[in-house]
């Protein structure tokens, strides 16, 4: 799907991560110019490679946290793609004071240079964990649970600060509600990886995945670049309709986590034949996960023209392909 965005200036917050890279790329790719904020407390320098000698990218090492760092930042662009957070319920749990002051500090702070530099629309990652115990299936944006988690509330403050500051201040806010992303440069190390690159990783290596529980879990997982779609029509939007709320980003389909590695098995075993052969392990539930999962995108669809073109199957094909060449 081709957007036209070209010639704007536009800061990618968490630019150096598995989200905001990709973003950076493409927004570079389509004649923008990009200031990329990072920390590196996630982010990864070798994310920027394919970017950082590009003379219309620039690259602020800062932190969310400090004001100063987003001031600096936030000069003269036009629009924010605000991607930076502390990820993963499990780390909330075990440290919600950080993740705290990353995603509601850190969100807050960036609010407000925002607002007072002027930015012509902010547009923000929310999260599918905003859902929390309701049980109802799709996930409709209107009609949420309690949060299950600290990370869950961090993201659910984030929508609540930017609905009141684009009511007080005139301030043009859009949330883009992730549901379980995955793709290239996806981390799959780390305490807190994430379940696509870390089942990617171990399968390569001829271990067994362990899933959390029985398997039957269920999650819409959604490819890198439907979200980047997402992103890109929330910027370009002049549908008055569509801002100054939040958005769905998913597939819209859902798959079970036992699915999932029969998928990695099948498309891995292309390149090694015998990953076919590797069983799983199953480990206790995870605390604050919920069990299933599924979006309504019938809203980003009708507002701001959202079509996302990669199913978990495609997605996957590219994701695997992208770790057996880069792993």
């Amino acid at each position: 799907m081709q957007i036209h965005l070209s010639d704007k200036k536009i800061l990618v917050t968490g630019g150096a991560g598995f989200i905001g890279s990709n973003l950076c790329e493409e927004l570079l790719k389509k004649g923008n110019s990009v200031v990329c904020l990072d920390n590196f407390s996630t982010g990864k320098k070798e994310n920027l490679k394919d970017v950082k000698n590009n003379p219309n990218f620039t690259l602020i090492e800062g932190d969310i946290r400090k004001l100063e760092d987003c001031q600096k930042a936030v000069k003269g662009v036009d629009y924010v793609l605000h991607q930076a957070a502390l990820g993963s319920v499990p780390r909330s749990i075990k440290d919600p004071i950080t993740s705290n002051e990353v995603n509601v500090n850190g969100f807050l702070n960036m609010l407000v240079v925002s607002r007072d530099e002027g930015v012509k629309r902010f547009v923000y990652a929310a999260s599918s964990s905003t859902y929390g115990d309701s049980k109802a299936l799709p996930k409709v944006e209107d009609e949420i649970g309690k949060p299950l988690s600290p990370y869950a509330i961090t993201k659910y403050v984030n929508e609540l600060y930017a609905d009141v500051f684009s009511k007080t201040y005139d301030i043009e806010t859009i949330g883009l509600r992730y549901f379980n992303v995955f793709g290239r440069k996806q981390d799959p190390n780390g305490a807190y990886a994430a379940v696509i690159p870390k089942f990617v990783s171990q399968l390569m290596k001829g271990d067994s995945p362990v899933i959390n529980g029985d398997g039957n879990y269920s999650r819409d997982f959604t490819y890198v670049d439907n979200v980047i779609q997402a992103n890109i029509l929330a910027l370009v939007t002049e549908n008055k309709d569509a801002v100054n709320t939040v958005y769905n980003v998913a597939y819209g389909e859902r798959n079970t986590l036992n699915d999932l590695v029969e998928y990695l098995k099948k498309y891995l075993s292309e390149y090694n034949p015998s990953i076919k052969e590797i069983q799983v392990e199953n480990g206790p539930n995870r605390q604050g996960d919920i069990p299933h999962s599924l979006a309504s995108i019938d809203k980003a669809k009708s507002l701001i023209g959202y079509t996302p073109e990669f199913s978990l199957e495609k997605g996957l094909k590219e994701a695997v392909k992208w770790y057996w060449d880069n792993l």
